[in-house]
């Protein structure tokens, strides 16, 4: 009879949602699969996600968000109706309320396009909470006392840094620096160094299975395949983690810079209390290999990784989902 609230981490590379009392129901990438010639939604999520670079040239799959903010409205609002419905949370006479997350430093048109992509799939109310807010939240920080917590957000189109107070974002920075940069670091990389090119999937496979950002940390290595620039064959080639180390470097070093910013702007009271407590990292980037290393030495205190980073900021949605009522409707 009644619906359900729901809250929903809208990613550059992944949704996830979490519904009001059973937890994270959903964790679909971001990408949709669609006819060019019919304009017809084909598949969403991991469906569409497994044609990327591999479709006919009448099929497209999109990725609708790029940087943490909506690409294609249209799009968006289709995958949304799509994971919404797949849940079937809308009551018989009621729809849910929702709260979705977005970057920090967004404007006011980006937000007004997420907050009707959600509405037109069938929102009743929406609800929008600052990312790095929700993810510090759903890391487990008590954020609602007078004391510092700073948390890093490296998700695929951004990275947050923030550091956050009696329940509010004391500084804050969002650079558009996160895991779809890494990617694109070693295509380029690859494609110059080895005069080979590869698509976005192998890159990602080689950032998880052997990539790392702290020097020396790693010595793996794995053979990848591609397509040779000068032959234009198939060929196979070795890459080691160091080469990756120095693909990344430019890339990671502006996010260091970042949470450098954000702490040189943060009250002396406040910095005292990330000594004690440290900074947190969420978001997939903190899954990559050497991150924490790279963190606590560059900023020189302590550093750690969030339980489940991935599910960070949907469970951070669940946990403000119980306090909905204090949230104001409007960002």
């Amino acid at each position: 009879m009644f619906s359900k609230d729901i809250g929903i981490d809208l990613g550059t590379a992944n949704v996830l949602i979490h519904v009001k009392g059973k937890g994270i129901v959903l964790n679909e990438p971001s990408v949709v699969a669609i006819d060019k010639k019919t304009n017809k939604v084909l598949a969403v999520g991991e469906e569409a996600r497994q044609m990327v670079g591999r479709t006919p040239g009448n099929i497209t799959a999109i990725r609708p968000l790029r940087d943490g903010v909506i690409a294609d409205f249209d799009v968006t609002e289709a995958m949304l109706r799509h994971f919404i419905n797949k849940l079937d949370v809308k009551g018989f006479l009621a729809k849910p309320r929702i709260l979705i997350c977005c970057p920090t430093n967004i404007t006011s048109v980006e937000q007004k396009a997420i907050r009707e992509a959600a509405e037109k799939s069938g929102g009743k109310k929406v609800y929008l909470e600052e990312e790095p807010k929700v993810a510090a939240i759903g890391a487990g920080m008590d954020i609602f006392q007078p004391s510092g917590n700073m948390v890093v957000d490296i998700g695929g189109g951004t990275t947050d840094v923030a550091v956050l107070s009696m329940g509010d974002i004391v500084t804050s920075e969002s650079i558009k620096v996160a895991g779809d940069v890494f990617d694109n670091d070693i295509l380029q990389y690859i494609k110059k160094e080895y005069k080979l090119l590869i698509g976005e999937r192998t890159a990602e496979a080689i950032k998880i299975t052997i990539g790392t950002v702290f020097k020396g940390a790693r010595n793996d290595s794995m053979d990848i395949r591609g397509r040779d620039m000068v032959t234009g064959l198939p060929r196979t080639i070795e890459i080691h983690s160091e080469e990756i180390e120095r693909a990344l470097h430019e890339s990671v070093a502006m996010i260091v810079q970042s949470a450098k910013n954000v702490l040189e702007k943060t009250p002396p009271e406040l910095s005292a209390d990330i000594i004690d407590r440290g900074v947190i990292i969420t978001g997939g980037g903190a899954l990559l290999h050497g991150m924490d290393q790279l963190l606590i030495e560059e900023l020189k205190v302590p550093v750690f990784i969030a339980e489940h980073p991935m599910d960070c900021v949907a469970i951070g949605t669940g946990i403000m989902l119980e306090n909905i009522d204090r949230v104001p409707a409007s960002l």
